[in-house]
């Protein structure tokens, strides 16, 4: 018989908090209220945590870490997939993104918990948008060397970067909001809009001349 696999105690101590959060919000909980939701004893939460912003900080960190990885890696596997550029992308942010707002979504308290984030974990949110354009960069130079693509001169892949990311955030967070289910498509449609652009500007000869003030010849 083969031996369940065993989730590293980080890892665990990381699950049960989000759940514990997902289930009875911020700011309802106490110290001992997730303690028990945890299945921990107060003495062995605080072991771990001086407070529950501390354990609320640490389980945001942890998701960010997670999140990120598995968009990369899901990046990496749709290119060996021989999935287009595009493709690529979609599922790299949907990963990355999407599968954290599909999971929040399911929670009652999904606005206080968003909300408390931004308030109380900025910086975290800050450093793990940081560390994934980092890497989402690097990934983009991968593919340019491998011809999947190819940047306009001015353009960097911190540039691409910083893009991709942006439109994915904005979907996020955009108005009226977007169901989760649908998020795989608002990424595609952005995606597609940042690579391939939207529209054509006319070229000099005839573009429109500003209007001219009244009383005033041309």
């Amino acid at each position: 018989m083969t031996q369940a696999k065993q989730i590293p105690p980080r890892d665990h101590l990381a699950i049960r908090l989000r759940q514990a959060f997902l289930d009875y919000g911020y700011e309802q909980l106490t110290m001992i209220g997730l303690a028990k939701a945890c299945g921990f004893s107060r003495r062995a939460l605080y072991h771990y945590f001086s407070s529950k912003e501390e354990a609320f900080r640490f389980h945001l960190r942890y998701g960010n870490e997670v999140a990120i990885a598995a968009g990369l890696a899901a990046g990496r596997q749709a290119i060996d997939a021989g999935s287009d550029v595009i493709e690529v992308f979609t599922q790299l942010m949907d990963t990355r993104y999407g599968e954290n707002r599909r999971l929040l979504s399911r929670s009652p308290h999904a606005l206080e918990i968003n909300d408390q984030a931004f308030r109380r974990a900025r910086d975290i949110m800050i450093d793990a948008a940081v560390d994934f354009q980092t890497k989402l960069s690097v990934l983009i130079a991968e593919m340019q060397a491998e011809g999947l693509l190819q940047l306009k001169p001015g353009t960097t892949t911190d540039d691409l970067a910083q893009s991709l990311c942006d439109g994915a955030r904005g979907s996020n967070q955009a108005l009226p909001p977007i169901s989760p289910e649908d998020l795989p498509i608002r990424y595609r449609k952005i995606i597609s809009a940042i690579l391939l652009g939207t529209a054509e500007l006319p070229s000099a000869a005839r573009q429109r001349k500003p209007p001219t003030k009244a009383g005033v010849a041309s």
